[in-house]
């Protein structure tokens, strides 16, 4: 890539049902994990990262997110996607935020993980990994035995050339996605419905070979419910 990705969206319109009741009175993006809320350790990646513009979609307590953002303005130019009347899940977010989005391609983080560093920043691996020519969306990835917290089966298979793959029906699958990724813009095309989710795009790129994953090298948390954050905060305490 001849230049880094300056332009990120934040997924943070959930409701957080699932971090209940710590989300009974706050967005899940406001909760924190060892003094610092999901949102701001997101931001401080991408600010790390050269990121200089956010889009960020609300829904769920939504004044609470801007409020919170506005803190960051002398960081962020920073765009709120509105998503008080409908709550869009992700590929509806992507689709109706895609008109604030500036620059190809752009990161795309959900607020709900946690991650540090080893070596490079992960975010600017992604960008020297990124080829326009083979890639249409470019997934950071832990190995399942690694993913800290997490409790499913494992998202993809990836080829060593990169590709990722999901087929065989559900099944244990060796790597996890860690919530963040790299899209490129022409793939956020022909919406299947006002409210849908990411998958919808990722199948089109995985069936034309234009997925890719990318490992991550430091270490990564999913910190989607509340017994997580106190695994995620004796695990950061040992190193």
């Amino acid at each position: 890539m001849s230049a880094p990705p300056t332009c990120a969206m934040i997924m943070a319109a959930g409701l957080g049902t699932r971090m209940l009741p710590l989300t009974a009175t706050r967005p899940k993006p406001l909760v924190s994990v060892a003094g610092t809320t999901l949102l701001d350790h997101v931001l401080g990646h991408l600010r790390a990262a050269g990121v200089g513009r956010i889009v960020v979609n609300v829904h769920y307590l939504p004044e609470q997110i801007e409020a919170h953002l506005a803190a960051h303005a002398g960081d962020f130019a920073v765009a709120v996607s509105d998503e008080r009347a409908l709550l869009r899940d992700t590929g509806g977010g992507l689709v109706q935020a895609l008109p604030l989005i500036e620059g190809d391609p752009f990161y795309c983080v959900n607020a709900d993980n946690w991650w540090t560093d080893a070596g490079a920043p992960a975010l600017t691996r992604m960008a020297h990994a990124w080829d326009p020519a083979r890639m249409d969306a470019l997934l950071l990835l832990v190995p399942r035995e690694a993913a800290g917290n997490h409790l499913g089966q494992g998202d993809f298979d990836l080829d060593a050339v990169g590709q990722i793959s999901r087929a065989g029906g559900k099944r244990a699958r060796p790597f996890v996605w860690t919530g963040v990724q790299l899209l490129a813009r022409h793939l956020i095309v022909d919406p299947p419905a006002e409210v849908f989710s990411t998958n919808v795009f990722w199948d089109r790129a995985i069936a034309a070979g234009r997925a890719c994953g990318l490992v991550h090298q430091g270490a990564w948390f999913d910190v989607g419910y509340p017994a997580a954050i106190g695994l995620t905060e004796a695990a950061l305490s040992r190193g």
